[in-house]
């Protein structure tokens, strides 16, 4: 059996424990509020150890946006796709990304929502990555109607529904952290109801 190199094993729990403070720093603060010398200062590494891992604040912001998707994925998607594709894969979607808000998956509400504010209108590889992200994100809800489209189940235009559905997703999470309050979140979820009824086929039934 091959050894392990216990230095690469510390390496790896390390730069995960750097980034899962990471993503929860930025999700509150921004990724401007990121910095080497906080993460290191937080979790009593040193800084050259984080320089080692990341050499940049920019490649560290970067690292921070991969390690939030994957996140993402597990708490938003996975669910979902447990689900039979059509309408019920939908509603689990958008049950999903309310819950995980909800939830304080991340602490300031939703990541992607947060950063993509801040760097809206910059240029630069982190806003490239934002963009692609948020681009995956579109795509992948647009698909889950479209399977709802091919099994007869809504009549809808893919991509305006995708709009229409990330729209209530993101007023509740901005609604709840800006009031503290989850109210918003039962307002999405009858918004979706009614918007999704009334793109369902035979819907009079």
């Amino acid at each position: 059996m091959e050894k392990v190199d216990g230095r690469l094993v510390r390496g790896d729990q390390t730069r995960r424990a750097v980034l899962r403070r990471a993503v929860d720093i930025a999700s509150v603060d921004g990724l401007e509020g990121l910095s080497i010398g906080r993460l290191a200062s937080e979790l009593g590494i040193s800084k050259s150890g984080l320089f080692a891992h990341f050499g940049s604040k920019e490649e560290l912001q970067l690292a921070t946006i991969r390690a939030a998707r994957r996140i993402y994925a597990d708490a938003v998607v996975t669910p979902a796709y447990e689900v039979e594709p059509g309408l019920g894969r939908l509603f689990a979607l958008s049950e999903s990304w309310l819950e995980y808000s909800r939830s304080r998956v991340f602490p300031g509400g939703c990541f992607f929502q947060k950063v993509s504010h801040e760097y809206a209108a910059r240029g630069g590889a982190v806003q490239e990555a934002l963009a692609g992200a948020h681009q995956e994100w579109m795509g992948l809800i647009e698909n889950v109607v479209r399977e709802a489209v091919e099994r007869g189940e809504v009549d809808v235009d893919p991509a305006q529904l995708a709009f229409d559905l990330n729209a209530y997703y993101e007023a509740a999470n901005l609604a709840s952290i800006l009031h503290n309050d989850e109210a918003p979140y039962e307002q999405a979820r009858q918004s979706i109801r009614a918007r999704l009824e009334s793109a369902r086929v035979g819907k009079s039934r």
